[in-house]
């Protein structure tokens, strides 16, 4: 625990994924609430993968988030594989069969990634103009992130920011594009300096399949190419890890 302690990082520890998934709702109504007091928007990016699709589920059910004032919320994605919206491996098709039809989210309000386009650089472009527009900001700023709702995978990546990625390498642009060897898809991923932008960042990590690498990224000096997890240290005040017991039992 001796890193641990020396980064102090804010760790709460759950039963099981399902408490996960609960806390995470009552960690997005409050800040959603929160922000809307205090400016009349909640502005959200939210990451898709297997852990988040029980917090997404439980958007579309419970009565709280039902009642949030959905046309002020501008809803945006983390990252998306560069398939078609309707493939089974989007993350905005995720979002959409779980939560997005159960909510009366103004369909203007909602802001997946583009993958439409011929070539992928010209939609992580599409997506940074969209960004910029909605925060209403220029290109020498950053969007600032009401929440950010993350995973993060065997391998330390969060986003799409894997290890040794050029995207981790990317402070200049706003969105980047991933290329991923073998048979999986390539990505398109908010970049790490608008991640550390967020005023909340909620990593969920759910399963006894990710005890090894929680361990090794709460336990080893930063090192954010081979744990791109990392690059979230400089800003760990506002980070908040949501973990079930299987998760955190090697920490």
């Amino acid at each position: 625990m001796g890193t641990v302690a020396k980064y102090k990082p804010n760790i709460e520890i759950a039963a099981d994924a399902e408490s996960v998934a609960r806390r995470s709702v009552d960690v997005f109504v409050n800040d959603a609430q929160k922000a809307i007091s205090a400016k009349g928007v909640f502005y959200v990016a939210v990451s898709g993968g297997h852990t988040p699709r029980r917090f997404f589920e439980l958007l579309g059910e419970i009565p709280e988030v039902a009642s949030l004032p959905w046309d002020k919320i501008q809803l945006f994605w983390v990252d998306e594989r560069y398939v078609p919206p309707d493939s089974e491996w989007s993350n905005y098709k995720l979002a959409a069969e779980t939560f997005l039809d159960k909510i009366a989210i103004p369909q203007p309000n909602v802001h997946r990634i583009p993958t439409e386009y011929g070539d992928f650089k010209v939609a992580a472009k599409s997506y940074e103009q969209t960004i910029r527009t909605v925060f209403g900001i220029s290109r020498d700023k950053l969007p600032t992130f009401d929440l950010m709702v993350l995973g993060m995978g065997i391998d330390g990546h969060i986003g799409s920011l894997f290890p040794d990625c050029y995207a981790s390498f990317d402070t200049a642009a706003l969105a980047s594009v991933v290329y991923v060897m073998g048979d999986r898809h390539d990505r398109i991923t908010l970049t790490h300096p608008v991640m550390c932008a967020a005023s909340h960042l909620a990593v969920l990590v759910c399963g006894g399949e990710k005890a090894h690498i929680l361990e090794r990224v709460f336990n080893t000096d930063p090192e954010d190419i081979r744990y791109p997890a990392h690059i979230l240290w400089p800003v760990l005040d506002k980070v908040t890890w949501l973990l079930d017991t299987d998760a955190a039992k090697a920490i």
